[in-house]
């Protein structure tokens, strides 16, 4: 697989970004952490940026609880590993409040922002916010120069394109009429709005209240000069995601439904002039042949019939995932396709995170 970085020379490190896409339930928070800690076992810095992992997983890597900061996971007691593991649990809301304290003028436009209900409200509930915060934290890290790879989960298929496009989102919101209109107090005084955007307020004041109006133009106002910051981040952080340093790897099952929601995945980013590069599929069947008719006939003679049509069954399960495992290699030629078996246990702490990692190894 091909999602490795390297260390460059003086100064700071030009990190690869791997993204772990497809639909939820496959495993892909394993994935991410795992190919972050086989990383730090050949000897990288890697962060994994997880969205939201399972408490077992989370209480395994030590990040339980922490927010955005780099946390450095140690290895267990007995192991080393020549690299480090670093983990983040993206924290949304503190990522937006972040960003905000960044690109005010003075940390009195930053406390005055913070502190609007209006911001409360709309950095909670605005669409796409939890995407565009995690694109926002991974070009933060990626910035810092601390890391060779950075391994980013996102929401599950539905969302993960949400994900993509998210700067793209944000650069749309701030060009967007409603949003200029709103600013024009700031620049021009409110007797200066237009006669439309004067009726659209009178009408949101008889629905929601005058206080609601009298707090959205004042958080305009407070917003002013930050347009400029926020636009200009965005774009950075899209074209990072479409830089020859980030990849992309399809995570699903070999079941038929979850392979189907991974190819259109894979469509979708395909149409933004993207694709992945591996395709991990876990929780596979071990492939069983059918036994001899003369051996199985002995067999329903001594009592174990029903050993008999385990294996038979077992056999046309197996026959079923390799027609996905097929239909995924059609689909996607040129990529590497690895396939996860069904592991010995859960995936709940480091060894057997480690265990998983060693299925992702070239």
């Amino acid at each position: 697989m091909t999602e490795q970085g390297t260390v460059g020379g003086p100064g700071p490190r030009a990190a690869r970004v791997t993204v772990c896409v497809g639909p939820g339930g496959v495993g892909k928070t394993s994935t991410s952490a795992a190919l972050a800690l086989r990383a730090a076992r050949a000897g990288q810095r890697a962060c994994v940026v997880t969205i939201d992992p399972a408490r077992r997983l989370a209480d395994a890597l030590g990040i339980s609880g922490v927010g955005n900061e780099p946390h450095c996971v140690l290895p267990p007691v007995g192991d080393s590993w020549p690299g480090e593991l670093w983990a983040v649990m993206l924290d949304a809301q503190g990522t937006f409040d972040e960003l905000v304290a960044r690109y005010a003028t003075s940390p009195e436009q930053a406390g005055a922002i913070l502190a609007s209900p209006v911001y409360r409200n709309l950095s909670a509930a605005l669409s796409g916010t939890q995407e565009y915060m995690a694109v926002e934290k991974l070009y933060e890290l990626q910035e810092s120069g601390r890391f060779d790879l950075i391994v980013v989960d996102t929401p599950p298929a539905q969302h993960a394109l949400d994900f993509m496009e998210a700067p793209r989102h944000l650069a749309r919101l701030l060009d967007n009429r409603v949003f200029r209109v709103l600013m024009t107090p700031t620049r021009m005084g409110l007797r200066a709005i237009e006669m439309g955007a004067q009726l659209m307020l009178r009408t949101i004041a008889k629905v929601a209240g005058g206080q609601v109006v009298t707090d959205t133009v004042q958080f305009f106002t407070q917003f002013e000069g930050m347009e400029a910051g926020f636009r200009a981040r965005a774009q950075r952080a899209d074209d990072l995601l479409r830089s020859e340093r980030t990849g992309f790897v399809l995570v699903c099952s070999p079941r038929r439904d979850t392979v189907d929601e991974a190819l259109y995945l894979e469509g979708q980013l395909e149409r933004e002039g993207l694709r992945a590069g591996a395709v991990v599929v876990n929780r596979c069947y071990p492939r069983f042949e059918d036994l001899p008719a003369r051996a199985a006939q002995a067999l329903r003679e001594a009592g174990y019939g029903a050993v008999v049509s385990n294996l038979h069954e077992l056999r046309l399960v197996g026959g079923g995932e390799e027609q996905q495992l097929e239909r995924i290699a059609r689909s996607l030629p040129g990529a590497v396709v690895q396939r996860v078996p069904f592991l010995s246990r859960e995936v709940c702490d480091l060894p057997s995170l480690g265990e998983l990692a060693a299925y992702l190894a070239p």
